[in-house]
């Protein structure tokens, strides 16, 4: 869909971008510390402002904005650029990856219906965002964010659940600092 863009750069936004195919990919800690080490690195490097965040198996949900002077729209790109190349080549390199040649094959065939792709496609293009301009929908998307490992059954509590931004709003602690964000 065209009709989603990030119009200002420095506004919150609630995004979620998916691996092609929903494929299972964020079952291995290689993979999913990929994604928060970029994260980490986007907001040291790149403006990067994260308010709130949760890895699935096959997506990510986030609740970010973009300091003043940086673009988001650019970060985003150069996230999943990066973060698509490093878990492709981490895992063509993993012969311990058991679904290593079938998930290839999916990413190669996905890279092949994209003509703006070299071999292969990670990350669908599509990040959906929607701007955040109210105290009730930014907790609506925040609890959701937070639920979904819940809803899954990953943990039973949004706090149990390392790869999310929950503990951080309990405790101030977690593997990505976190940006509060006052609407």
């Amino acid at each position: 869909m065209s009709g989603y863009k990030i119009y200002n750069q420095q506004q919150a936004h609630f995004i979620t971008y998916s691996v092609v195919d929903w494929i299972d990919v964020f079952v291995r800690p290689m993979y999913k510390d990929t994604v928060v080490e970029s994260l980490r690195y986007c907001q040291d490097s790149k403006g990067l402002r994260i308010h709130g965040w949760c890895l699935m198996t096959n997506h990510i949900h986030l609740i970010i904005s973009a300091q003043e002077g940086t673009n988001l729209s650019d970060i985003l790109r150069d996230m999943k650029r990066h973060t698509g190349k490093t878990i492709l080549g981490d895992m063509q390199k993993n012969n311990k990856e058991s679904r290593r040649k079938w998930m290839l094959w999916m990413f190669r065939q996905a890279g092949r219906r994209n003509r703006n792709n070299e071999i292969f496609q990670f990350w669908q293009h599509n990040n959906r965002p929607i701007e955040i301009t109210t105290n009730k929908f930014f907790n609506q998307k925040m609890n959701y964010i937070h639920y979904n490992p819940v809803k899954e059954g990953f943990c039973h509590k949004p706090i149990d659940y390392p790869y999310s931004s929950a503990r951080w709003y309990y405790e101030k602690k977690g593997l990505i600092e976190v940006d509060e964000l006052l609407i």
